[in-house]
């Protein structure tokens, strides 16, 4: 169907070199999308795009911290001189601590909100200021089941995803006039490198699956098709909108 298609555009994606960022990746490469991975990591990145380009899809890399307001930029500025227009961006580069708030470190609170809040504004801001000359642009940020529920130890991130919400509807608020989208995924709980001390963890699990309506942990590739509805023409009139992904959790007691 040729409302999904994204052929002719490309695609940014930050924390994509692995996890949900990758797999996102390769969803909008693979409905025809030229996809921009990128990450702190020079080197991981490198390996993440050769995967990609073995398979046949289009695909550069572009080394930048998320967190560094010059960096990001600088990056976007320079890529679009030099290369051409984004005509989508997905904010996905996150990070979780686990610990009880009366013994969060400071410290990993202030990075925590830097790497899940600042970035999805530092990033979305660079690559908006591009797409509202062009009127037109798709802007995807990840947020999380946690921006509707929140369970024990993870109090700043939960007080991050609900950020990425509420940031998504602030960015639509303010750019729908200028031609944007910006809508916001978020994932219930995914077998994800994030996750892998969750995944290892037997009660854990047992819990999941008996909370979860679906009964399971949700595969990454499940979110493929939300990432590629909201960034295609299917979805020209969906602004500001959380997606849920979660298997039913967050409707369900």
């Amino acid at each position: 169907m040729k409302i999904f298609d994204l052929t002719g555009r490309r695609a940014l994606v930050t924390g994509s070199s692995m996890g949900i960022g990758f797999a996102l990746a390769r969803g909008l490469a693979e409905a025809g999308a030229s996809v921009v991975l990128n990450a702190r990591n020079a080197e991981r990145l490198e390996e993440a795009a050769q995967t990609l380009r073995s398979d046949g899809y289009t695909i550069d890399t572009l080394v930048f911290d998320v967190c560094d307001a010059k960096a990001v930029a600088s990056a976007i500025d320079g890529f679009e001189a030099e290369h051409g227009a984004f005509d989508i961006l997905v904010n996905n580069a996150g990070m979780q601590h686990r610990s009880p708030l009366e013994d969060f470190p400071p410290d990993r609170f202030d990075t925590l909100m830097r790497t899940n809040v600042n970035s999805v504004f530092y990033v979305g801001q660079a690559v908006a200021r591009h797409m509202i000359g062009r009127g037109r642009g798709k802007i995807v940020n990840i947020a999380s089941v946690q921006t509707a529920l929140a369970r024990p130890g993870i109090a700043p991130y939960t007080a991050s995803k609900g950020a990425v919400a509420n940031l998504t509807k602030g960015m639509a608020t303010d750019w729908a006039k200028h031609g944007l989208t910006c809508n916001a995924i978020a994932p219930g709980y995914f077998d994800t490198p994030l996750n892998a001390a969750l995944v290892a963890d037997p009660e854990f699990s047992a819990w999941l699956e008996k909370r979860t309506p679906a009964g399971r942990w949700g595969q990454i590739d499940e979110l493929v098709g939300a990432c590629v509805f909201l960034c295609s023409d299917a979805s020209t009139f969906v602004n500001g909108h959380t997606l849920f992904v979660d298997g039913g959790i967050s409707v369900s007691l």
